[in-house]
């Protein structure tokens, strides 16, 4: 199976004193569109194509995965579970073959992605630590293959935006 790890592109900012409503309703921004087309147009020019694509709920999110249709010959689906910290239940929701990508947040893509490479290695690792260490910018994007298991997957490649809009 091929992975591919996605952090949503740029959203508006949080607004002051907002909580968890109003995090999960912001919106991509004008640039954020821009520049993730690019990812897309990037992507597809190495001959990328999704089978299915699993999306948090948060708007910004969304957003993100529906940009993707051009890459998309499958379905888009919504799971909580790319909302929140690290779960074995994300890994149970992937099939055992195909490409797929996963549009969520920091920090818990790095995370995900520390885990399927690593494994075991991530006990005690703080998921901000894993951030610092393997840096997911918003629009970026990590390809994998292999078995979705701890330790199971191998990196292809990690994708800053930037490097689409050269």
């Amino acid at each position: 199976m091929e992975l591919f790890l996605v952090r949503h592109a740029i959203a508006a900012p949080l607004p002051e004193g907002g909580g968890e409503e109003e995090d999960a309703a912001r919106p991509l921004i004008p640039k954020g569109v821009r520049r993730f087309r690019k990812v897309v147009r990037g992507l597809k020019a190495l001959g990328v194509g999704l089978d299915l694509v699993l999306t948090s709920p948060k708007r910004r999110a969304l957003e993100t995965a529906r940009l993707l249709g051009p890459l998309l010959e499958g379905e888009v689906r919504t799971t909580p579970l790319l909302a929140g910290p690290l779960s074995e239940a994300l890994l149970e929701e992937l099939p055992e073959e195909g490409r797929v990508a996963l549009v969520g947040h920091e920090p818990h893509l790095s995370a995900l992605l520390a885990w399927l490479l690593f494994g075991h290695l991530l006990e005690g690792v703080a998921p901000q630590a894993l951030e610092e260490r393997v840096l997911l910018k918003k629009g970026g994007v990590a390809w994998l293959r292999g078995r979705p298991e701890p330790g199971g997957m191998v990196l292809r490649a990690l994708f800053p935006p930037k490097v689409f809009r050269l």
